[in-house]
């Protein structure tokens, strides 16, 4: 594998995604010229009727992909932080799509050859065609930020917390704070 350069990731934000599906129509116009969302390597994957989800499924351009691991032909390599599809070396064995931990590698039946993300040479037609920016393009240092945030936020929810210090429980009222007397 060649040394990592993305700076930049693929991210889905599925609380924006309406499910218009809009992603899979430019990914596979982009790379097949056809008006075939089964085409593409982004697919909304949509739950109904509890809980109601979309989410779009796209490879997380992994560093250590276990797609390329288990790749008989050399045919999946990490290059500039992109795992690419070598389409000379692929002997259509499909292990790839079975190893994928997120079903981001996609078949069809006109196609010879996985159907995977290659980020369209670092501007993906996906996150610029989506009307809600569910799908965004961001710095791997933020990726996790608004996790981070909404854990620091719940503190704020939180009247007490329990924790041990040498051995004894210890409570810390944060409702109380400010209400010492």
């Amino acid at each position: 594998m060649e040394g990592y350069i993305m700076t930049k990731r693929l991210t889905v934000i599925p609380e924006q995604c309406s499910g218009c599906r809009i992603c899979e129509l430019v990914c596979a116009i982009k790379h097949f010229r056809v008006n075939n969302p089964k085409k593409a390597a982004i697919r909304v994957m949509i739950t109904y009727p509890h809980p109601v989800m979309r989410m779009p499924i796209v490879c997380s351009q992994c560093r250590s992909p276990l797609c390329a691991r288990v790749c008989p032909a050399d045919a999946l390599r990490l290059v500039n932080g992109v795992v690419q599809l070598i389409e000379e070396n692929c002997v259509s064995c499909y292990k790839c799509l079975e190893a994928c931990p997120f079903g981001a590698i996609y078949a069809h039946q006109d196609c010879d050859l996985p159907i995977k993300c290659d980020m369209c040479g670092g501007d993906p037609e996906c996150v610029k065609a989506c009307p809600k920016a569910a799908l965004r393009l961001i710095p791997e240092a933020v990726l996790g930020e608004s996790k981070r945030l909404n854990n620091v936020l719940s503190y704020a929810q939180m009247k007490e917390i329990e924790f041990y210090e040498k051995g004894e429980k210890k409570i810390i009222r944060y409702a109380e704070i400010g209400e010492e007397s």
